[in-house]
């Protein structure tokens, strides 16, 4: 809401315009972006410096210079909105909502995507506003809030009785999207259909420091296998480890793969669980791959990550960035999957994303328009500290649930691990850096929401809309300037 005003505003002294120059509005922006990130992304200079081996200094830029590309976004958002402001008055103001939600748009697929810290998961913990997400998904939720703002900014510069319409707009819609969702979550319908199974987590709770550790293998390892019959124990027919849970590559380790083969024989269960997975040849090629075992020892199916994580398993811009030499040599260099593969259990097909694909929402849908009836998530978060990147992941991970509709189980090494039912209820969560066993129901669903079935259907039209005004005020001021020069032509 500050930027909204700083863009139309004319009161601090060092503002000389009624509406702001598209440079002055890009500089706003930027920084009002950067305080944004800095913010939530902090912990990344951290990442950087223990994990990829960088000096402080240099961690530190990597870092800065990443929150300033990112902060384009909300720059572009700046000058755009000024330059509708600056044309069509005050009153464009109320377009913010979906200037907001295509830079943001923009952001999650441009360069790969980095859709972290979307506006709309603030609402994530706010079940019933964050219902809106089964309609039109996380940009929906980011557009709402974006309209919130955008009123409030209104009625702060603008004169009269008009200045009252867009916050009471805003307080209805928002008033409507509450009591809506509150029935949704009162019918509570979801929780009573489908076929239930009872799910088990296994968070080992080993450090980033301890996982290749030659030494510890055998103690991590003997840890899954007693967690995992641990929740055996207590009745679980589908367990799942975090993101490259085994200290050894599942498929090269003849005598590991053996042992956790005959744990599911004989535990009877379906095991998930990550192990990194080399494919031989020139060169070889190295997946971050999850592998689903049935209870007859068998592999059932193996899905590799698609979407990488940008220096932390894959350096883009090697010989742009030359000064992150030490990251470039302490990151993996591993190769994208190529195809959404489903994984069975039983007649149930279930999908797995690997550590932050869980934040892109278009690929959960492709998953569960491909036939998915539970979503899994498994991940080593031990990177992120005692940051709050492990509750920011979660929260993310817990809106994929309200958007299709469907069961969520989050395994993570260190934590935050939890099962999130298709409402955005947390039924069961861990703790931070402690080793534990997660038990609980679940079911298999197959219905479809609004969202799975329209995707971002409304976050492409914000950004058409955005678009197509923004070329109609162009276009007409050119016409105008054009037409004033033919009077001033002719006058002379």
């Amino acid at each position: 809401m500050p930027l909204l005003v700083a863009l139309v505003e004319k009161r601090a002294a060092w503002w000389p315009d009624r509406v702001a120059r598209p440079s002055r509005s890009f500089l706003v922006g930027l920084t009002a972006g950067a305080v944004y990130f800095i913010g939530t992304l902090y912990w990344t200079a951290r990442v950087m410096r223990v994990y990829g081996d960088l000096s402080a200094p240099v961690a530190v830029l990597v870092t800065a210079l990443f929150v300033a590309y990112l902060a384009l976004y909300p720059a572009l958002f700046a000058v755009v909105l000024e330059r509708l402001v600056r044309s069509l008055g005050r009153d464009a103001l109320l377009l913010a909502p979906a200037v907001w939600v295509a830079t943001e748009l923009g952001r999650a697929h441009l360069l790969t995507g980095f859709p972290w810290a979307l506006l709309g998961y603030s609402q994530a913990t706010v079940l019933p506003v964050a219902q809106l997400a089964s309609l039109f998904g996380v940009y929906g939720l980011s557009g709402l809030v974006a309209l919130v703002n955008a009123a409030i900014a209104y009625a702060i510069v603008a004169r009269g009785r008009r200045r009252a319409v867009p916050i009471a707009v805003a307080l209805a819609l928002t008033g409507v999207t509450a009591a809506w969702g509150s029935a949704r979550m009162r019918e509570n319908s979801l929780t009573r259909v489908g076929v239930p199974v009872r799910i088990g987590l296994v968070q080992g709770d080993i450090a980033q420091d301890q996982k290749w550790d030659e030494a510890r293998a055998a103690s991590v390892f003997q840890r899954y296998l007693e967690l995992d019959r641990d929740a055996a124990r207590q009745g679980a027919a589908f367990i799942i480890w975090p993101e490259s849970s085994t200290p050894f590559y599942f498929e090269q380790d003849p005598v590991g793969a053996d042992a956790i083969r005959r744990l599911v024989v004989q535990t009877k269960t379906y095991l998930l669980f990550g192990s990194d997975q080399i494919e031989w040849g020139q060169p070889n090629r190295y997946y971050n791959s999850a592998f689903l075992l049935a209870p007859d020892g068998r592999v059932a199916a193996v899905y590799r990550k698609m979407h990488l994580v940008p220096f932390g398993e894959y350096v883009p811009l090697k010989r742009l960035l030359f000064f992150v030499g030490p990251l470039v040599e302490a990151v993996s260099d591993f190769s994208p999957g190529e195809q959404a593969v489903l994984l069975p259990v039983g007649r149930h097909p279930v999908s797995t994303a690997i550590c932050y694909e869980v934040v892109y929402p278009d690929e959960i849908r492709t998953f569960v328009l491909g036939g998915s009836q539970l979503l899994t998530t498994i991940t080593n978060d031990a990177w992120f500290g005692t940051s709050s990147a492990p509750s920011q992941h979660f929260e993310q991970a817990s809106m994929r649930a309200i958007e299709e509709g469907r069961y969520l189980a989050r395994a993570a090494n260190t934590g935050v691990s939890g099962i999130v039912d298709p409402y955005g209820r947390v039924l069961a969560r861990s703790g931070l850096f402690t080793s534990a066993v997660l038990v609980g129901e679940v079911r298999f669903l197959t219905g479809f929401t609004v969202y799975a079935r329209i995707g971002d259907l409304v976050a492409n039209l914000c950004a058409f809309l955005t678009a197509l005004t923004l070329l109609a005020v162009i276009w007409m001021e050119r016409k105008r300037v054009t037409s004033e020069r033919k009077v001033s032509g002719t006058g002379s």
